[in-house]
């Protein structure tokens, strides 16, 4: 049959390790058959990162602004025990955290539900979207190691008065860091927050730590709640659903007594953590579907999961992995999907969903990687353990 013709492509980041094994399975089996791709590609694996100083992700980051749809396969942020690894020239920053810091957007993370995998915890019978804020924090932090001595914040204003604040009197010796955001970031999270929830008319509950970091994530606070009341009550009121300010720790408590149906705004790091929470407790960390959000509609689809190490060497070996592709094929798919719709090519979109629906199902008819086997429940089907490729084979049947 003809393939599906696509006008504008799609900005193509690959990765590493197992992720990145999958990443060209899932292109020969499930997607070039069917589609005539056209991508802009750049190799943000490691090692050419590290060739290319990771100048590579910066245009990447640059072409997706160009194109406004990207697709980016897991990658690693190395570590000291990496960088011997790898033989690096130096640790390099969070891929993921120079895309996001350059876009200036909002991930939105949501769980693939399943019939017959029922989550760890019962009540959850809707899904939680997490929404994190995709600047700054711990991944834009400077840090050091400290000796005995003082640690200052220092700020100088434009005009050169300078302010000093101690952070610590080390007696010892230690570590210290810190972080930044900008208001500008935080009013883009904000609007992005709000226009989603009523995108998926959602309840949008924002937490922080305010009464702690009393200035910092009292700022978070603060905007949040000066947006909604000039711009969104209305719109939430005539929608019916509610936003809510409260302690991260309190959401937590919350979400775990409540049924879903909610999306949580996190700032970077509290994001990071919690969607792999969330994810987990709906089955699995391969089971969830990550978007990155610009305040100008550029998109990025990715994987909400790490590179799969220990499959990957086991993989150089020659040995069997059964590593679960589905929330990298729901990249591809969000990806195709939102290019179909932007190019108003309906071809394309119907292909996006149809790849979804044909990988649900087969996992519902009992085909399903290792991870799912445990999980599977369902009157009439014994489940059925593939390996990765057998997985993708038995996708492309349904299609």
């Amino acid at each position: 049959m003809a393939k599906i013709q696509m006008r504008t492509p799609i900005v193509e980041m690959d990765g590493d390790e197992m992720t990145r094994i999958l990443w060209g399975w899932i292109k020969d089996i499930l997607i070039l058959p069917y589609v005539d791709l056209k991508t802009e590609y750049y190799d943000l694996g490691l090692k050419y990162r590290d060739e290319t100083d990771d100048n590579v992700t910066v245009l990447s980051a640059n072409a997706t602004k160009k194109y406004g749809v990207a697709v980016k396969c897991a990658t690693i942020t190395p570590n000291a025990q990496r960088v011997e690894e790898y033989n690096l020239k130096k640790m390099w920053k969070s891929p993921n955290g120079t895309i996001r810091a350059m876009l200036d957007g909002t991930v939105f993370r949501a769980p693939i539900l399943v019939d017959g995998v029922t989550p760890y915890i019962p009540r959850w019978k809707k899904p939680i979207v997490i929404a994190r804020h995709a600047y700054g924090d711990v991944y834009k932090a400077t840090d050091g190691k400290a000796g005995k001595g003082k640690a200052e914040l220092v700020f100088t204003d434009e005009n050169g008065n300078e302010q000093r604040k101690l952070v610590h009197d080390f007696g010892d010796n230690g570590v210290v860091m810190a972080m930044h955001n900008t208001d500008k970031s935080i009013q883009s999270f904000a609007r992005s927050c709000f226009n989603y929830a009523l995108d998926v008319k959602l309840p949008l509950w924002f937490s922080t730590k305010d009464t702690i970091s009393k200035i910092y994530d009292g700022n978070f606070k603060d905007i949040f709640e000066k947006i909604y009341q000039e711009e969104y009550k209305d719109k939430f009121e005539k929608a019916g659903i509610e936003y809510m300010y409260t302690l991260i720790d309190d959401v937590v408590a919350r979400i775990v007594r409540s049924e879903g149906g909610i999306l949580w705004a996190c700032k970077n790091y509290d994001g990071d953590v919690m969607s792999d929470m969330v994810a987990t407790a709906y089955g699995s960390l391969a089971m969830m579907t990550s978007v990155l959000v610009s305040p100008d509609g550029i998109y990025e689809y990715e994987a909400a999961h790490g590179t799969v190490t220990r499959h990957y060497y086991k993989y150089v070996k020659g040995e069997e992995t059964s590593t679960n592709p589905v929330a990298t094929i729901f990249a591809w798919s969000g990806a195709l999907r939102k290019r179909g719709e932007l190019d108003e090519l309906p071809e394309l979109v119907d292909f996006a969903n149809r790849l979804e629906k044909a990988t649900i199902s087969t996992i519902e008819q009992g085909q399903m990687t290792g991870d799912m086997v445990g999980l599977f429940k369902k009157e009439g089907v014994t489940p059925q353990k593939l390996n990765s490729k057998e997985f993708l084979q038995a996708i492309a049947t349904r299609i």
